[in-house]
């Protein structure tokens, strides 16, 4: 099994970005064949400043080594590192249907709200199946929103191997288990486009303020309450033992606490969560040069892939000799 994912580095990991997919991510390394890349060219659809995006893809490296990404076991690298993965996608450009680009969400949505939608946009879906295909990946891990993605890709290599020959490896969707919500400090599913996030390697002082801040219901302290569903377990629930998560259940359906009380437990138990990530993440900060030659090392054994399946690729289509 060849697993790929990429993530895009617009701003800082939040909690939704680990339970929901970097969690899952890191336990599919194990096969020694994963590629997990930082998504800097689909950043510049959105991120339009140059130190940014450095640091913001920088940073994302640091989080990911932080997280427990071992580059021993996955390989680890910068989308832009890996030039023949853009040429590979001028490739599926020239018989990619524009009937099909134009039915993906990101698109039509944006279309239907009257925004200005860009050729990066449009062309997103393209780019997305030249990083799949570029290294032979079977498996990609993406949430439910994301399965069209996969199909499109399919439906590319379908029609690229239709014309030339079996080419390109036909990936399959694996789609993460979100059955762990992960809800924004305001309740609704935590996004940076709803800016009601939670870092996960915010200061734990800056955390617990935010936490102390959590706008709450104003059900009166004796009564008893379901407590799925209620943002501030949903939150505890990802971050505490299994016995803390069970007695914080029963003291909801008792009823007779202050959700004072809840949060406070909340930002006890965040701090213990993510204090080792926090410290490996400080020791990586310390020693940039190493997470750079991780980096590196990564686009190597990247480049090599993608460097042989291109070559493949070009012989098929006739713009190299055979």
């Amino acid at each position: 099994m060849r697993v790929l994912s990429g993530i895009q580095p617009t701003g800082p990991i939040h909690w939704g970005n680990y339970f929901g997919a970097i969690r899952q991510y890191i336990a599919l390394q194990d096969n020694e064949q994963a590629f997990y890349f930082i998504a800097n060219l689909h950043a510049l659809t959105t991120v339009r400043d140059a130190t940014k995006l450095r640091q913001y893809t920088f940073d994302i490296a640091l989080d990911l080594l932080a997280l427990g990404l071992d580059p021993c076991k996955a390989t680890l690298f910068v989308q832009s590192d890996v030039p023949e993965v853009s040429e590979l996608c001028w490739l599926l450009m020239t018989g990619a249907p524009m009937g099909l680009l134009e039915r993906c969400h990101a698109y039509k949505d944006k279309k239907a709200k009257g925004l200005t939608a860009d050729a990066g946009l449009f062309a997103y879906p393209v780019l997305q199946a030249a990083d799949i295909l570029a290294y032979d990946s079977d498996t990609v891990p993406v949430g439910e929103d994301q399965v069209q993605h996969i199909e499109v890709c399919r439906d590319l290599a379908g029609s690229f191997n239709h014309h030339f020959g079996d080419v390109f490896v036909m990936p399959k969707a694996y789609v993460l288990d979100h059955s762990a919500r992960v809800p924004g400090i305001d309740g609704e599913k935590m996004s940076k486009s709803y800016n009601n996030t939670l870092a996960v390697f915010e200061d734990a002082k800056v955390q617990r303020k935010q936490i102390m801040r959590i706008v709450t219901d104003s059900r009166p302290m004796e009564e008893a309450k379901e407590p799925a569903g209620d943002v501030l377990y949903d939150l505890y629930a990802l971050v505490a033992p299994e016995a803390d998560r069970e007695a914080m259940a029963a003291m909801y359906r008792r009823g007779g606490f202050g959700y004072g009380e809840v949060k406070k437990a909340l930002a006890d138990a965040a701090e213990k969560y993510w204090i080792e990530p926090r410290a490996r993440r400080a020791e990586l900060a310390a020693h940039p040069d190493r997470v750079r030659e991780i980096l590196a090392e990564g686009a190597a054994k990247a480049r090599k892939k993608a460097a042989e399946v291109l070559n493949r690729v070009q012989k098929a289509c006739g713009i190299r000799g055979g």
